[in-house]
């Protein structure tokens, strides 16, 4: 399948003709330490993009470092009352308040208003450096891996852009990152999710798995609870020095 898959996409001219090149000298990598998920975020403006219904043309693009799960969302406009409205809605009411974000200095990010609500729910700021795209790198390969999947879809329909930009969300978070070696899904909920392909092709996380086997062994776990929570700390087990 792997092999197949491969084959598909040399001969894909879409995948082809879109297929990022980069031009850089590679460089020693240099990692962002994140101790957990959903520590550190990296926040930024994509745009301007084909003009799409409700006149939106703009993007805002956030990654987690630990995870690389990306959340994105399509804008009319960007002001520091629509960048506030998606970190609440897309971060903080989903994954709880992180402890950093990385943005670089456009007005939406550093103006009094999203200053506020940054210090209000205790979030630091880390600001990259002026006109060095690279001081925000995370970002800056969240938005070329998006904009890249959106043009293979898209190609002569590019104003219906915001109608794919889940599905591209979708085949990023369940696809392997090379960095982790993991899919974003299941760094983020700790199992990996059921794609349209495993409805149709025999999966063991569906086939294996049953309501009455799985009822019986929640049912065993609550009742070891309840032991452990009735015995006295004298009764628990010694422990072995050796």
């Amino acid at each position: 399948m792997r092999h197949d898959s491969t084959e598909y996409v040399k001969r894909c001219d879409h995948c082809q003709r879109y297929k990022p090149v980069s031009n850089l000298p590679t460089e020693i990598y240099h990692p962002q330490n994140s101790q957990w998920p959903f520590m550190q975020w990296a926040i930024d403006i994509v745009g301007p993009m084909p003009t799409a219904h409700a006149k939106k043309e703009m993007m805002i693009v956030a990654t987690d470092y630990f995870t690389k799960w990306i959340e994105a969302e399509a804008l009319s406009s960007t002001k520091e009352a629509d960048v506030e409205r998606f970190i609440w809605r897309n971060i903080i009411c989903r994954f709880g308040c992180p402890q950093s974000l990385v943005t670089d200095n456009s007005l939406q990010f550093i103006g009094k208003q999203i200053t506020a609500f940054f210090k209000k729910y205790g979030i630091k700021q880390h600001l990259s450096t002026p006109r060095y795209p690279q001081g925000n790198g995370q970002a800056e390969a969240s938005n070329k891996i998006i904009l890249d999947c959106l043009k293979k879809r898209l190609e002569g329909a590019e104003g219906k852009w915001v109608d794919e930009l889940p599905g591209v969300l979708w085949a990023y978070r369940t696809t392997k990152r090379r960095s982790t070696g993991e899919t974003p899904f299941s760094l983020a909920y700790g199992t990996e999710a059921i794609i349209p392909p495993h409805v149709t092709v025999p999966y063991i996380g569906i086939e294996v798995g049953s309501i009455e086997q799985n009822s019986e062994q929640m049912r065993l776990n609550l009742n070891l609870l309840k032991a452990s929570a009735r015995r006295p700390l004298s009764e628990s087990p010694p422990i072995n020095s050796g």
